[in-house]
């Protein structure tokens, strides 16, 4: 295998011979952030988490295609042959791009409150300092100011938020907005893909009102909605449930019985 100097951090849990899991993370946090998850899956599964270059230290973030090229480089150089994907938040908006692109099979996908914002340019623009400074007090504060840009100041997710602060410049925080949540139509995925793909949101969440947008897209998909969960609240607060869930969804293509999912369709 060759000895590649990687500009992203690629965190993995497993055996390489077991199927893949590819997690992309939220903005704010590091590839990290998956492993609670990571680490329940990991007997059955390989678990490959990197970190966007955005927060990486001494690297520069150049654009969402930049990201995917190392990426797809990276799973050539792992020899993955098809995989299973989750993406988080604003990782969704990178995980649409890689699925619309990729030639690698991808059996399942599961969005966890994914940023499916459609936001003009000038607006994401002015959207760059707001949210540097916020994700920089997390780390300035040593997690402290956490409460007041997300629903919780959890432990189990505050150290992520704390690493990734430290390393983001402001540079990397505005060329990443300038190609994310862009106002264009999502991208397309197949109907195959679709009938495999889940596109959860919390009922509480602010990411909600991105769910309608989704539903008219990709109208062969499925579409839990976690009620009474808050933005990532299940994955935070329950990871091993959170873990068993994805381990249902691949095993039997379907969601799990959960007492909490509500208004599920399912092909």
């Amino acid at each position: 295998m060759r000895n590649i100097k990687w500009k992203r951090r690629f965190k993995k849990e497993g055996n390489i011979e077991n199927p893949a899991v590819l997690f992309f993370h939220a903005m704010g946090v590091t590839g990290k952030s998956s492993s609670p998850v990571a680490e329940h899956l990991k007997d059955r599964y390989y678990c490959i988490m990197p970190t966007s270059t955005v927060y990486c230290a001494g690297q520069n973030y150049i654009s969402k295609a930049d990201e995917l090229r190392q990426l797809e480089a990276y799973l050539v150089e792992q020899r993955i042959t098809e995989l299973a994907l989750v993406a988080s938040s604003l990782g969704a908006d990178l995980a649409c791009a890689f699925l619309a692109e990729t030639k690698l099979p991808v059996h399942h996908v599961f969005f966890d409150g994914g940023q499916f914002a459609q936001i003009g340019k000038m607006t994401r623009r002015i959207m760059v300092p707001f949210l540097y400074l916020a994700i920089k007090s997390v780390y300035w504060s040593k997690g402290k100011t956490l409460k007041r840009i997300m629903w919780c100041d959890d432990e189990k997710i505050k150290p992520y938020f704390i690493a990734a602060g430290k390393n983001l410049t402001y540079g990397n925080m505005r060329r990443q907005m300038t190609d994310s949540l862009e106002d264009k139509p999502l991208p397309k995925l197949s109907e195959e893909l679709q009938k495999h793909t889940f596109w959860e949101f919390g009922s509480k969440e602010e990411h909600f009102k991105y769910r309608n947008a989704v539903v008219q897209t990709y109208i062969n998909g499925n579409f839990p909605v976690f009620e009474g969960f808050n933005h990532m609240q299940y994955q935070i607060q329950n990871s091993e449930g959170f873990a068993r869930m994805l381990e249902t969804i691949i095993e039997t293509d379907r969601l799990p019985e959960l007492a909490f999912a509500m208004w599920y369709r399912g092909k």
